[in-house]
């Protein structure tokens, strides 16, 4: 099975950090944990190896409460015992039907030990029960990428966006047509993704996230002056025209002049992970 792709460009992955958006990253629970604290050094393993089996005991006679439990789950996986994590979030999931983040979170395990058709399985189980779901929604779109079916997400997404849009707009729909947005621009479609970024600009408009967006699709493409006017039409739309996290992406992607007199010369290239582009988590 074909490795997972390590996407280039970074506008979604910007819009996420900065804006609570969502993009195609490949784990909700799993990238919050490589984002933590880093790998396990040879010095700490045998203290956190210790605690574990204190806490899988615990787990295994049915004294470990919540906060345990997702102990237990946090130094599985800091400890590279993903396989033993697995049957642990499947019982769990199993015994508490009603809690949807430890169904993705089994999804995104199997995805990360290459058993996509065991992720999807998950992903179609949640969805059956939370349709618009936007965390299983993001990760099954990415897993049908990654296998080949872009026209299978672009429509499990638009019929998402659909359902999230009629009768009336909800706040799910916003992420969603992001997500839609990524999936054309992944398939080589940037002029669709761009059209689609701009309808959900004008059905949102005191959200800034689609425009943020098709600022950066500008920016990548070169076309600095269209970037620095969308993005400022951005902030306008936002109406927080102080708003920090605003600021910041402006800063990472050599948009400061947006508060000034105009567009600041061209770059020559976009910098990949500029703005906290990696594996984040996506939402709980």
């Amino acid at each position: 099975m074909p490795p997972a792709p390590r996407w280039q460009g970074a506008w979604l992955a910007v819009a996420a950090v900065a804006l609570a958006g969502t993009s195609l990253t490949a784990g909700w629970w799993l990238g919050q944990q490589r984002g933590g604290s880093g790998p396990v050094s040879s010095a700490s393993r045998p203290g956190l190896q210790r605690e574990a089996a204190q806490l899988r005991r615990r787990f295994d006679s049915g004294q470990a409460n919540d906060a345990e439990q997702q102990r237990l789950l946090e130094l599985l996986v800091a400890l590279d015992r993903r396989a033993e994590a697995t049957p642990l979030v499947e019982r769990l999931a199993d015994q508490q039907p009603q809690r949807w983040s430890l169904r993705l979170l089994l999804a995104e395990l199997r995805r990360d030990q290459n058993d996509r058709a065991g992720a999807e399985r998950e992903l179609r189980q949640l969805l059956n029960q939370r349709p618009d779901q936007v965390e299983a929604l993001q990760l099954m779109a990415l897993i049908q990428l990654e296998t080949g079916r872009a026209a299978q997400a672009r429509s499990q997404l638009e019929a998402a966006l659909k359902r999230a849009s009629t009768p009336t707009p909800k706040a799910s729909a916003v992420p969603i047509g992001l997500l839609l947005a990524n999936v054309l621009q992944r398939s080589g479609q940037t002029g669709q993704a761009e059209a689609a970024l701009n309808k959900l600009a004008a059905a949102f408009p005191d959200d800034p996230r689609p425009l943020l967006a098709v600022a950066l699709i500008q920016q990548e493409r070169g076309d600095t002056k269209a970037a620095h006017e969308t993005f400022a039409k951005a902030r306008q739309q936002g109406g927080k025209g102080d708003d920090s996290r605003l600021d910041r992406v402006a800063a990472a992607w050599g948009l400061e002049s947006i508060r000034g007199k105009g567009p600041a010369e061209p770059r020559p290239e976009v910098r990949e992970g500029a703005a906290g582009s990696q594996e984040t988590p996506a939402g709980n």
